[in-house]
């Protein structure tokens, strides 16, 4: 079984990587940096040096593939919205031409808003055009895993939590879904070394149990064994922050996005059941992940 991955060596595709490699899969990793991923797995992986947004290129590399796991990188460009959807348009190409069955696309909650929900709308975009090849293709099967908040999210956070308190756009005591990105990758592999299933489909992720700010910093303050508050920012504040750091205009929005568009009322399109909720927790995150990186970044 031929399986490619995007990104194999961010949150998601590094677990990913390793469920594939100990099913005995030699998984073609796509990557701008394919020397980060042969450093680690070897001969184990089959790793190729593409650029999403080259559609020649990542025809040629998915030549031959039985399934895709899609992890959209966002873009380097003053839109990363319109960075995800050329990365999309420039995939699809290439699932077209080389008629790969199955297509697994790492989505959020959210993306089923389509518009209003910042950089999200990206991942929106990709689903829409994922969706348009397999009504026209009808040989070809996707499912959009839209993803909750990954706990790993906090290690941009790392200052604010030594700090003592995290600046936030979402009302602290509002609930949603939070999940490890060891998890997703599991939902992942699961798809993908599985042949027998077609069509369009959408399955969340939604980690444990859905967690408010509140909530997550007591966690948190609980493993790191300190006091880490939480501090509701006006929006206006947060725009003129973003800007002053250089930021353009679509910049700040598409991350102003992703905090004002899941407010006020939105509820996500899939509801928590147990075929979404997965196991790892924010406490055992935090112990593995989270304490370290704060340790080695002093």
């Amino acid at each position: 079984m031929e399986i490619a991955i995007t990104a194999p060596s961010g949150n998601v595709g590094r677990h990913l990587v390793g469920h594939l490699v100990r099913a005995g899969v030699r998984p073609r990793l796509l990557s701008r940096h394919p020397e980060r991923a042969r450093a680690g797995w070897g001969d184990l992986v089959d790793a190729r040096e593409v650029d999403l947004r080259d559609a020649a290129a990542v025809t040629e590399a998915t030549r031959g593939v039985d399934a895709l796991y899609l992890i959209v990188p966002p873009g380097e460009g003053d839109d990363p919205v319109a960075g995800y959807a050329e990365a999309g348009e420039a995939v699809a190409a290439a699932i077209a031409a080389n008629q790969v069955p199955r297509t697994v696309l790492q989505s959020s909650v959210g993306a089923e808003l389509r518009k209003g929900a910042g950089e999200i709308d990206g991942l929106g975009h990709v689903e829409e055009t994922l969706d348009r090849l397999t009504a026209a293709h009808p040989g070809l099967a996707v499912t959009h895993l839209r993803c909750g908040y990954f706990y790993s999210n906090l290690l941009f956070e790392l200052d604010a939590i030594r700090s003592g308190s995290v600046a936030v756009l979402l009302p602290a005591d509002q609930r949603f879904s939070w999940v490890a990105p060891a998890d997703i990758a599991m939902v992942g592999a699961s798809l993908l070394l599985r042949p027998d299933w077609s069509g369009r489909h959408v399955r969340a992720v939604h980690g444990p149990r859905d967690l408010s700010w509140n909530d997550a910093m007591a966690v948190v303050g609980e493993v790191l064994g300190r006091t880490v508050t939480v501090r509701r920012v006006e929006d206006d504040v947060m725009r003129a922050t973003l800007a002053g750091a250089g930021l353009t205009e679509a910049q700040v929005e598409a991350i102003m996005g992703m905090s004002t568009g899941l407010r006020d009322g939105f509820v996500p399109e899939q509801p928590r059941t147990p075929e979404t909720t997965t196991d790892t927790t924010l406490g055992a995150w935090a112990w593995a992940e989270l304490r370290p990186a704060l340790a080695a970044s002093g």
